[in-house]
């Protein structure tokens, strides 16, 4: 069994307060488009028409080679975190999604890479953590590398 793990709240509200960002730089305010906006918090497309942050982010504690940083979107008004075992709206939207296996040390853990169509992300997570090497995974947009959740052994 595993759980979906989205963006801590504190994190969140912070960069929504005008925080920096992974760069360093505060979060461009845009209006979503719906549909290809995808909040790392709440784990929902955000709605048409409503402002959105874009920002840089790198899911690691700290920065170094495997630590991968790029844009993501948050709502901008404060929303509730996303906590379920269940796949979140956002990672229903693709065909695919590319699923990485990381290690305690923070990097990836090599040959757990696999692009997973999205009905089969479940049985690739459970594949992947069939590895006692494994610490967690993360899923990515198999198309843009966007980092979109965490998941964890619950």
């Amino acid at each position: 069994m595993f759980k979906i793990t989205a963006l801590p709240t504190p994190q969140v509200r912070a960069l929504q307060a005008g925080g920096p960002d992974a760069y360093g730089a505060s979060p461009e305010h845009a209006v979503s488009k719906g549909a290809g906006n995808p909040c790392r918090h709440c784990l929902q497309n955000i709605p048409e028409g409503q402002e959105m942050l874009i920002l840089a982010h790198r899911p690691f504690p700290e920065a170094q080679p495997y630590a991968e940083t790029g844009p993501i979107f948050l709502c901008a008004s404060p929303c509730k975190r996303y906590e379920s075992t269940e796949l979140p709206e956002i990672l229903t939207t693709s065909p695919d999604y590319l699923i990485k296996g990381y290690g305690l040390d923070d990097r990836i853990v090599y040959g757990t890479g696999v692009i997973a169509p999205t009905d089969q992300i479940g049985a690739a997570v459970k594949d992947i953590f069939a590895r006692a090497d494994i610490a967690y995974v993360h899923v990515r947009s198999a198309r843009n590398n966007c980092y979109q959740a965490r998941i964890d052994r619950s």
